[in-house]
Order: structure tokens, then C-alpha cells, then sequence
């Protein structure tokens, strides 16, 4: 073996060396495919271009050029133009407005604010010339020293350890809970009317008193606050007085601690009924309209802690004549747009009640909506079905709510669940909407449709009949 010689491992059938690919082969193109990529890029045109220009002075060949790219690009803005006019009219979603309308208006000035004679009430005597206390406190100042007092939460101490409290002290409270302008003072007047209208494990006040939150001081309240109950208002004003301080346009500041009381009322029905069923009605009804003002998302909890309270506040025998008059209320107060959705929406809750109430809101809107006297399901349903997605005139829009309120009024309550030719119409109904509007169909709330139908029918097909083992195919 020669010392040049490679080694055993350096041979040409090492498995490690890299082996060459064997080339690939060309695809195969033929003069025309050439000739067609030629005329296709332009570069004929380029070429001729050039030679154009070779033989022109240098300069002489700007203008020319200038004009034509400015020809291009007027041409190309027009195409835009054309485009954008086009889509606008395929959607007009500027000019369907977002949901949400004006509850408050003007408020007003309330009156009789300063009878309620707390001065002369026994706890504030008692401070005033005891000198066992280390100080003499004036009539004068006595409303002022009640103030820190309820504040302080010494108010609400001395009620609970004395378990009585005074009608003069329970109206005063009651009128700084709903007309005060001060924040602190709002809040420790709810904590205190909380208390005194909590039950104890046998259903008995905490706190006797003689003195409690009516009707028409609450409904008194909800006005000055500026609540518009029938005639709409166009622009907002404050009063001068302490109702709230609302110079930026917003709801009064009032209407938490309204809320807050107006639930705490409902509570004690057991022990005392405030509202009668038909005031009980009107309160719901103020109560599910707030929803729409857009300047009360923040509460939300309060909202549907209180409408819970009012909803539970009914007799079992006082509740569905209630639940129709709340419903047929409601349906005339707001229109058939996305409004009336957001009110069905805001009812929530698993309960029979809330669902019951979701469901008759919902038939209502859509009695009113086709202009039917009697509120028939079958034929509000054969109306909405009878709908062709098909035609140009289609009106997306008022479909796309249709079919919300249908579905919230077959499947809101179990009232219609074992109804087969009812439910078995509406699943064929989503699915033509699925089906037949297209992905490429552009005019407006059709993809809308389109998905909420397909959202719906899938729950629709799992809410099975009762007793219902299988779901019949379609």
C-alpha cells in the first residue's frame, strides 16, 4: 500500500459522502405559450417605447409621458369612485343607527323637601343641653349633625341597637337617598333603608318602624329626575336645586340609590306589600326602559338585580296577567329596530318567570311589527317564513330582528318545545337562510342573516321535543 493511496473508509461508496441528484428535467414550453407571455407583460409595448424614444432628443418625450400617467391616474380615481358608490348602496349601515334612546329629559324642581320635621325628633333632643355628653348642641345644626351621623354609619348603629326608629328620621333619610347631591350621603341613606328593610331567618323586620317608601314618592322621584313616561324630549336640562349634579347632559346621579331602594322594597313583600300588582307594573316597566340608555351600561348589576327583585315581587296568580300588561307596555314604547333586541336581550335569567317575560316581550313586538289585533304564533311565523332571501328587495335588516325575536319567542319558555310543525318549520326556515344567501352576497345584514341563522339552527336542532328520543332528518 502506497502512502498516496486513499484509506478503507475514504472510498466512493461511503454512505456519508453526498451523492449528486440526478438533474431535472425542463418543462417543456411551446412558441405560443412564449409568444402569449410575451404579449401579455407588455414587454412589446416597453420595447417599442424605448425605441421611440432613442430616437427622439432627449426631453422632447416628458410631456407625453406626464400626460399619460395623469390620464391614468383620473381614470383609476373614477373606478374608485364608482366602486364606493356602488358599495353604498349594497350597504347603508350608516343610516341605521346603533341602539340606545333618550330615558331622561328635563328635570324638574322637586317641592316639600323641608317637612319633614326631623328637627323635632326625640334622638336629636336628646343631644341637644346634655351635659352628660360634653357638648351643647343647637336645634339649628341638628340637621347637619344628623348628616355626619348617617355618614359615619352611627345613624344606622344607634337604630339597630335601639331596634326602633322614628317616622321623621325614616322620611328624612329617604328624601337625602333620593334627592341629595352628595355622593357619600347617597350611599350611607341605601345602606340604612337596606337594613331597615332586611328580614330575618323568621321573615321579621330587623328594625320596627311605621314609616315606608311609597308608590307615588318613588314614581315623584323617577319624574323630577326628568324620566320621559310618554312624550319624548329632544334636549336635556338640569335643575338648579340638589337634585344632581348632571351638567354634562348625563343621568342624575340619584338613580343608583332609586334602584337600590326600589329593590329593597320588593324584598319585604311578605311582610308588607308597597306596591299594588299595577304599580308594581309600571315600576318594571321604568325599570326594563332604562336598559336602553347608554350612559346607565355602568349598571348593569343594579339594573338586573332590581328588575330580578320586581319580576319576583308578583304572586304566582298576579304574574303572567302581569307579565302580558308589562310585555304589550314595552312593545309600544319601542321600535322595531335594534333597540327592541337589546331590551330582550337585557332580560336575562334561567328562571321560568324571566324566560316567560323574554318569550311574550318578544310576541308582542312581533304582533305589533305585522299589524296583527290577536298575537298568533302560526301566523306571525308563517309571516316571517314567507320571506324570499332570493328577491333584490329583500330587507335584510328587518329580517336579521325577526328572526331574533322569533327564535327568543319558541324557545325563550318551553310553551312551544313539544309544538313539532311549529319548531320543524322554523329549523326548515334557518336553514334556507344558511343555505341560499351566498358568501359573496353583499348587500346589507345579509352575512348577518346568514350566520345568525346557521348559529340558531344549531341550537335549535339540540333542543330536542320532550320525550323526543331522536331528531328527525331533513
Amino acid at each position: 500500500m502506497k502512502i498516496d493511496d486513499p484509506l478503507d473508509f475514504e472510498g466512493d461508496n461511503d454512505p456519508l459522502l453526498t451523492v449528486r441528484r440526478p438533474a431535472k428535467r425542463k418543462k417543456v414550453i411551446e412558441l405560443d405559450d412564449l409568444v402569449e407571455d410575451y404579449f401579455n407583460s407588455g414587454k412589446d409595448e416597453l420595447k417599442a417605447s424605448a425605441a421611440k424614444s432613442k430616437g427622439r432628443p432627449k426631453g422632447d418625450n416628458s410631456d407625453d409621458e406626464d400626460k399619460q400617467v395623469r390620464k391614468k391616474e383620473i381614470d383609476f380615481c373614477k373606478f374608485v369612485e364608482e366602486c364606493e358608490e356602488k358599495a353604498k348602496a349594497m350597504d347603508p349601515g350608516e343610516d341605521v343607527p346603533q341602539w340606545g334612546q333618550q330615558v331622561f329629559g328635563c328635570q324638574k324642581s322637586p317641592s316639600g323637601l323641608n317637612g319633614t320635621g326631623v328637627e323635632n325628633c326625640q334622638l336629636l333632643q336628646s343631644f341637644c343641653g346634655d351635659k352628660q355628653l360634653g357638648f351643647d348642641l343647637e336645634i339649628e345644626r341638628g340637621e347637619g349633625f344628623l348628616e355626619g351621623m348617617l355618614i359615619n354609619g352611627w345613624l344606622l348603629k344607634l337604630v339597630l341597637l335601639y331596634g326602633s326608629v322614628e317616622d321623621s328620621i325614616a322620611s328624612w333619610v329617604l328624601t337625602k337617598l333620593l334627592y341629595s347631591s352628595n355622593k357619600k350621603l347617597q350611599d350611607s341613606a341605601s345602606e340604612f333603608w337596606d337594613s331597615l328593610l332586611s328580614l330575618n331567618e323568621d321573615d321579621k323586620p330587623l328594625v320596627n318602624f311605621g314609616y315606608f317608601p311609597s308608590y307615588s314618592i318613588l314614581m315623584g322621584a323617577i319624574l323630577n329626575y326628568g324620566y320621559l313616561h310618554d312624550a319624548p324630549c329632544t334636549k336635556t336640562c338640569t335643575s338648579e336645586i340638589a337634585v344632581a349634579d348632571t351638567s354634562d347632559g348625563g343621568p342624575p346621579q340619584n338613580i343608583t340609590a332609586w334602584l337600590r331602594v326600589v329593590s329593597a322594597c320588593c324584598k319585604i313583600r311578605k311582610m308588607h306589600s308597597i306596591f299594588s300588582p299595577s304599580e308594581a307594573q309600571d315600576v318594571l316597566v321604568i325599570v326594563i326602559s332604562l336598559f336602553l340608555d347608554r350612559r346607565l351600561e355602568g349598571l348593569l348589576l343594579i339594573l338586573g338585580d332590581c328588575l330580578n327583585s320586581l319580576i319576583s315581587y308578583f304572586n304566582m296568580s298576579e304574574w303572567e296577567s302581569s307579565c302580558l300588561m308589562v310585555a304589550e307596555s314595552i312593545s309600544k314604547r319601542v321600535n322595531m329596530d335594534l333597540n327592541c333586541l337589546r331590551l330582550v336581550d337585557c332580560i336575562t335569567g334561567t328562571n321560568d318567570r324571566t324566560k316567560f317575560l323574554r318569550s311574550q316581550l318578544a310576541l308582542q313586538l312581533l304582533k305589533n311589527s305585522f299589524g296583527l289585533k290577536v298575537a298568533n304564533v302560526e301566523r306571525i311565523l308563517k309571516s316571517v317564513t314567507s320571506i324570499n332571501v332570493k328577491e333584490k328587495e329583500c330587507n335584510f335588516f328587518v329580517l336579521y330582528v325577526h328572526i331574533v325575536l322569533m327564535d327568543n319567542l319558541l324557545f325563550s319558555s318551553d310553551a312551544f318545545r313539544n309544538k313539532t310543525a311549529i319548531i320543524d318549520a322554523w329549523r326548515n326556515f334557518l336553514r334556507n337562510c344558511s343555505t341560499q344567501i351566498g358568501c359573496t352576497d353583499w348587500r346589507f345584514y345579509a352575512s348577518k342573516v346568514r350566520n345568525k341563522a346557521s348559529y340558531l339552527l344549531q341550537g335549535a336542532m339540540l333542543k330536542r321535543p320532550a320525550g323526543s328520543g331522536s331528531i328527525p332528518a331533513k
